[in-house]
């Protein structure tokens, strides 16, 4: 692994190069420019059934370049780091950019927008796991959730992964900067059986420091209790009722959110929210927000894309639509000013309430908990909604069997405006943090 002076040099080597593209940019004729050099290595093992399956080093490292003429852009990239790679790169950008089409909004953001400083968010943990090491940890994860039933019949794999990476933005603007980041995780995914009932279940742990990852042999057991706890799952019959989607699966709803408010979306008018900023969608206790400086955050960063300054900022407040996710381009289309959301959402997350799991079952009473969606069933202009599910039912606050092949729809429109609780049980294994989900009745198709 690299120690931090080690870094510290590459850091340096890679932001010089940055500075070598824009400066064949301008010396090419291009009237602005932006670039980005990144350097990435990791570790992925993989073991199955008390055997090594794979162990796969990777290092990577790439270039690339925007140029633009005006309002014409050409972008191009390449893996060779050498100064005549960097001369033809930016030669081929320029190429492109003479012969596309004008678009008005084609640009670099405001220079006043651009980052100042840029505070350390403690992203970069290295970890010294050898090979060897790896190996056994994946063995111990394997064998915990192995041994804790006869019903757990195989293992369908256990992957530990390590990953570091150094990236570096830089535009004409004068603004260069980048971080070293790492992240790491640990996965488990077991095979039972009992009777004709087969069933697979999975379980992770991510984290930029190794130090944050749950116990291998936690991740093995739960892995292995979350496949016990589907064996003979049952279909239900078609109805209409409460259901709570599991934090695991309540993260894509959010996600369907800022799909809905992103600004691609939005000036392509393809986008069931358009034109709601400023409108209630949730309930009034809803506050969906992002801090992008939350140390050690999964998707923390101190700049975006663009080279924006990054900041907190709420979404939805009071249930009511406060802000698109937009940046420069988006924003032009749209009348607007970037959000500092060029390359997507950083730790999003909305208000935990006060309930657990169980405390949210028992409110809803009688209905659905959904553990796993299938399929991709969402009609964004429209917000129809229909995916493929898996999970429990509930009866009087209590799980009574597991439940298998059915579909849950609705419109998220309707979804998101009849939200009752959210709970305090947060996954925060990436950048989504979110509790269980409490909707109001759905459409359950089954039987």
């Amino acid at each position: 692994m690299t120690d931090s002076s080690e870094m510290e040099q590459r850091q340096t080597r890679l932001e010089q190069m940055v500075g070598e593209l824009l400066d064949e940019a301008r010396k090419q004729g291009a009237s602005a420019a932006e670039a980005g050099v990144s350097s990435d290595a990791g570790l992925s093992v993989s073991v199955r059934m008390n055997e090594v399956e794979t162990i796969e080093h990777t290092r990577d490292q790439g270039l690339g370049v925007t140029v633009y003429f005006g309002h014409r852009k050409g972008s191009a990239s390449s893996t060779d780091f050498s100064p005549a790679a960097i001369r033809d790169t930016v030669q081929a950008a320029c190429h492109i950019a003479r012969y596309t089409n004008e678009d008005a909004c084609a640009g670099l953001a405001d220079p006043e927008l651009m980052a100042r400083e840029i505070p350390d968010l403690d992203l970069y943990h290295p970890w010294e796991i050898d090979v060897q090491q790896a190996i056994d940890l994946g063995l111990t994860c394997e064998a915990a959730a192995l041994s804790l039933d006869p019903r757990i019949t195989k293992s369908d794999g256990v992957n530990v992964n390590t990953h570091s990476g150094l990236h570096v933005y830089g535009n004409s603007h004068g603004f260069i900067g980048g971080y070293p980041s790492s992240r790491h995780s640990l996965s488990c995914s077991m095979v039972g059986q009992e009777g004709d009932s087969m069933q697979r279940d999975y379980w992770y742990t991510s984290a930029r420091t190794p130090a944050q990852l749950e116990a291998a042999e936690m991740v093995g057991r739960k892995a292995g209790e979350r496949t016990l706890a589907r064996l003979g799952a049952r279909r239900l019959g078609t109805r209409e009722a409460q259901v709570v989607f599991q934090a695991e699966t309540a993260g894509g709803l959010l996600g369907n959110l800022i799909g809905a408010i992103s600004g691609s979306s939005l000036y392509r008018r393809s986008s069931f929210l358009l034109d709601h900023l400023g409108r209630q969608i949730f309930p009034g206790f809803v506050r969906i927000h992002e801090n992008p400086l939350l140390p050690r955050g999964l998707a923390s960063t101190p700049f975006d894309s663009e080279g924006v300054t990054t900041r907190p900022k709420d979404f939805v407040s009071d249930g009511i639509l406060s802000s698109y996710v937009l940046g420069s381009y988006s924003a032009c289309k749209l009348g607007m000013q970037t959000t500092g959301n060029a390359g997507g959402v950083h730790n999003l997350a909305i208000e935990p309430g006060e309930l657990e799991l169980d405390g949210l079952l028992r409110k809803m009473g009688r209905g659905l908990l959904v553990t796993e969606m299938m399929g991709h069933g969402l009609n964004m202009v429209t917000g129809d909604y229909s995916r493929g599910a898996t999970g429990f039912w509930v009866e009087r606050g209590e799980i009574q069997f597991p439940v298998e092949e059915i579909t849950i729809a609705g419109n998220l429109k309707e979804m998101f405006a009849g939200l009752v609780a959210v709970g305090r049980d947060e996954d925060d294994r990436s950048g989504i943090r979110t509790g269980s989900w409490l909707m109001s009745p759905m459409t359950i198709a089954g039987e």
